[in-house]
């Protein structure tokens, strides 16, 4: 355990999972006073091994970690993204993004992302959190209750410690307890699928190539590690995967290589296999009285496209910029105008990308033969028009759209 006794502080952050202590990290770094409460026990965490699991970075959120001072940390463990292949099934058509077609000049050595290990990124950032000077971790704690009002926002936490803060930042999970308790409901849906995730060592080189591969129960994803490796999104139906979870090592292999496929020769799992049933959900509003909601207490997608944690990250930028600009002009970080701001600028991109998604999973799940050919003629037909080509990576990229000084890789 590592925390200081904390005194009353303007932001408070609960939870210290990625977005949460990067959120923390940006505005400690312009000054404000910050503390970041999470229920983990960050000396645990990072002792940590590998465990399977990594995350896409766009990048966009390279930019926004890159400007926070983050990305050399990270860099030398990120793998670059430079093609994605998507396929639809047996279907010979397919589309294909290659970063050297991007243009314009600004962009001709861009990888369109990177697949970085989860404790790669936690470790970056604890040792930040740790180092800086206007930042409290408290951990492992809890936010037992916030109670707020036109002035202030008053924490107890587990311990019996409150804080009085001028706004809390809830990024505390998709079943977030401050949104719950705050009255913000939410439209939410599970799936009938399952995510599958684990690493696989093959014989060849992946050359920095995503492969996306729509099959009848959901995509199988291929993602570029560092090394002969690749991180494998598995999606499966519901009824299916706990059976396929169940299996003995040689059993799980054999079906994961039969959806794998030979391009990159003899392939074997390797590491932890992770299962998490897959949801969508969409907060009604992103802000109630000195409340704000970031990341997953805001939005759940499907990770059909890789943007989960992404969009969190756009929300990081987006809040941080809303606080710190009204900090500078004397004014209450926590007012309404400055929350409505945030808002504004997150939820429709949220939105939008969770619509997106999920219309993109059950167009590819339906088995329907004229639904197939419609849909492999669409890919088809994007592959060979390279300015929607270019628009679409840029996009899945974070690099269209009204974005914050972060998300331009400026410093707040």
């Amino acid at each position: 355990m590592f925390s200081r006794m904390a005194d009353d502080v303007e932001l408070l952050v609960a939870g210290g999972g990625l977005n949460g202590l990067l959120l923390g990290i940006a505005c400690a770094a312009v000054g404000l006073t910050t503390a970041v409460v999470d229920r983990l026990d960050p000396a645990t965490m990072l002792g940590e091994g590998f465990d399977g699991r990594t995350s896409a970075i766009a990048y966009g959120s390279k930019l926004v970690l890159e400007a926070a001072g983050l990305w050399p940390a990270i860099a030398r463990e990120a793998e670059p993204i430079r093609e994605i292949r998507v396929a639809d099934d047996g279907s010979p058509l397919f589309l294909h993004y290659d970063h050297r077609e991007l243009g314009p000049a600004e962009y001709e050595a861009t990888p369109l992302g990177y697949i970085v290990e989860n404790r790669v990124l936690r470790r970056a950032l604890f040792e930040r959190a740790r180092a800086s000077p206007a930042l409290q971790l408290l951990a492992p704690q809890t936010v037992e209750t916030v109670t707020r009002d036109d002035s202030a926002a008053l924490a107890v936490l587990g311990d019996g410690t409150m804080l009085r803060v001028r706004l809390v930042a809830a990024a505390d999970g998709k079943d977030s307890p401050l949104r719950k308790a705050a009255g913000i409901g939410a439209t939410e849906w599970r799936y009938d699928q399952i995510g599958i995730v684990t690493t696989v060592a093959h014989e060849r080189p992946h050359a920095g190539i995503a492969v996306e591969h729509f099959l009848p129960a959901g995509p199988f994803a291929i993602l570029p590690m560092t090394g002969n490796r690749s991180s494998v999104v598995w999606t499966e139906r519901a009824a299916l995967a706990p059976r396929l979870m169940a299996l003995p090592e040689a059993e799980f292999a054999a079906e994961l290589r039969a959806r794998f496929g030979d391009f990159l020769g003899a392939a074997e799992p390797v590491g932890p296999r992770w299962a998490y049933p897959l949801s969508l959900m969409q907060a009604e509003r992103y802000v109630a009285r000195r409340l704000a909601l970031v990341g997953e207490a805001a939005h759940v997608i499907h990770p059909i496209a890789g943007q989960g944690l992404n969009v969190g990250i756009r929300d990081v930028a987006a809040l941080a910029e809303a606080v710190v600009d009204a900090r500078r002009l004397g004014l209450d970080i926590g007012d309404d105008s400055v929350l409505e701001r945030y808002q504004r600028w997150r939820r429709l991109d949220s939105v939008v990308l969770a619509a997106v998604t999920d219309g993109l999973n059950r167009l590819f799940s339906n088995s329907s033969a004229p639904v197939k050919l419609a849909r492999d003629l669409g890919l088809a037909a994007v592959n060979r028009l390279p300015p929607l080509k270019r628009l679409l990576m840029h996009h899945a990229m974070g690099a269209l759209g009204d974005r914050p000084r972060l998300a331009r890789g400026q410093r707040l």
